[in-house]
């Protein structure tokens, strides 16, 4: 089910929230247990029964450290993240490796098992695998109760799209939570705000992008190419955005502090800056479970590279089992490395070199993560440096007519990518007239959405 769907807006949220909001206090994770297993299972039907199995066996494991002696619960927390990372592999990655594997053994002989890739499996199994870490950890205490487990996992403004919640961010309030007239409105202005980045701008910028991917990524001319590469920019932005915006409007609704998921990366004067804001609680999750326990930058240059290398590549193959995710990944693993012998603290320093910098190369790593093709990947950055094999059919004229179409809506997507509209709506979010401009961007987005508007997450593939 997708949050930016009439089916959700008009159906799905209002009878959960009425039942939510009535029933008593002690009642609402089971009630939010249950919204959550129908949301999943309308568009999952089948693997909500994988979803609740997960839920079981991880449950048990959490149990099972906290009432072993060390040693036993090290052994335990390994054999769970075998299982959990197994499955994530097998619907995930299985069929990528397995075809690779073929084509240098000369044969078919490992099965293609073409599964479909479950939705949110990347993100709910981070989550967990988080959650088993820190009590192995010793970080939070122990879950007793089976349903508050199973709604921390579950929870659905956050289960096929992230941010990745730790426990310990939700746990007071999985115990009690009070909801408050106030935080319900303060959600629903996020949420409605979060639908019109996505139904208004990411949807509307994507549209071009897919316009110039259909002329064929070695059709294009410099310009055009690049104006592709800043759509799909603007694109995954505010599509990203709006549904980690709709998330945390949700979690408030529902008496939770869902985490903050950007931070103005657009913004940012260095690479590494920019994941700093980008995708925040995956970096996180990067962070204090692999960086730091492999040591970080404290073990000199030579190691802190390698520990880069192994977080970018497992981040870009995170995203997806695909050539093009891993240079991805390589890319950023490469650009951070140098900034860390000097040029990014410059960068930093030098507020016009650091943004120009940023605007220059962020394009180019999203269209290697947006196209799956390699050699139509090569054709593109090879268009994107004014390289062109079979010649231009995306020349000058296209793109005056692009820009005449869509210049309009490049204006707002530069200017929402920017802090200053958020630092105004949270200086005035209680004003009237605030309040009368949501209300219209709500129902706007309502009208694209019955238009035909509504197509899904990008996020939904990972």
């Amino acid at each position: 089910m997708l949050f930016s769907s009439t089916e959700f807006l008009f159906r799905f949220l209002p009878v959960f929230m009425i039942l939510y909001l009535s029933v008593p206090e002690k009642y609402r994770n089971l009630v939010l247990l249950s919204g959550s297993l129908i949301f999943y299972g309308v568009g999952e039907p089948y693997y909500v029964l994988l979803l609740i199995f997960s839920v079981l066996v991880n449950y048990g494991i959490g149990r099972l450290i906290f009432t072993k002696e060390k040693k036993t619960a090290k052994i335990v927390l390994i054999l769970s993240l075998v299982y959990n990372f197994g499955v994530l592999f097998l619907f995930k990655y299985w069929d990528f490796v397995a075809e690779d594997l073929n084509r240098l053994l000369s044969g078919e002989k490992i099965p293609i098992l073409s599964l479909t890739l479950p939705l949110g499996i990347s993100f709910y199994t981070f989550q967990i695998v988080s959650y088993l870490l820190d009590c192995y950890r010793g970080k939070i205490k122990e879950e007793p109760s089976l349903t508050a487990f199973a709604a921390y996992v579950a929870m659905f403004p956050q289960l096929i799209a992230g941010p990745i919640v730790k426990y310990e961010e939700v746990a007071r309030r999985m115990k009690e939570r009070r909801i408050r007239i106030r935080a319900i409105e303060s959600g629903l202005k996020l949420f409605s705000i979060g639908l019109a980045f996505k139904v208004l701008l990411a949807n509307q910028i994507g549209t071009l992008w897919n316009h110039i991917m259909t002329a064929g990524a070695g059709n294009l001319s410099a310009p055009a190419a690049w104006m592709g590469a800043f759509a799909y920019s603007f694109q995954i932005y505010f599509d990203f955005w709006g549904y980690s915006l709709m998330a945390k409007g949700l979690g408030r609704m529902l008496g939770f502090r869902i985490p903050k998921n950007f931070n103005d990366p657009y913004a940012s004067r260095s690479i590494s800056d920019f994941w700093r804001r980008w995708h925040i609680t995956l970096g996180r999750w990067f962070r204090e479970y692999l960086y730091i326990p492999l040591g970080g930058n404290r073990k000199g240059f030579w190691r802190t590279l390698f520990n880069l290398f192994l977080v970018w590549t497992l981040t870009g193959i995170w995203h997806g089992a695909g050539n093009n995710f891993a240079l991805w990944g390589f890319s950023f693993f490469v650009l951070i490395a140098v900034e860390k012998r000097g040029f990014g603290k410059w960068l930093e320093h030098t507020k016009v070199a650091g943004h120009l910098y940023v605007m220059l190369l962020i394009p180019v790593t999203w269209v290697i993560f947006a196209i799956d093709d390699m050699r139509q990947l090569g054709h593109y950055l090879q268009n994107m440096a004014g390289i062109h094999a079979n010649g231009a059919i995306v020349g000058g004229t296209q793109v005056l007519r692009y820009l005449k179409e869509y210049g309009v809506l490049f204006i707002f997507c530069i200017l929402f990518a920017t802090p200053y509209p958020m630092k105004f709506y949270q200086k005035h979010k209680y004003k009237w007239y605030t309040v009368l401009v949501i209300v219209m961007i709500f129902w706007l987005s309502v009208y694209e959405i019955m238009m035909g508007s509504n197509n899904p997450f990008l996020y939904f593939r990972f």
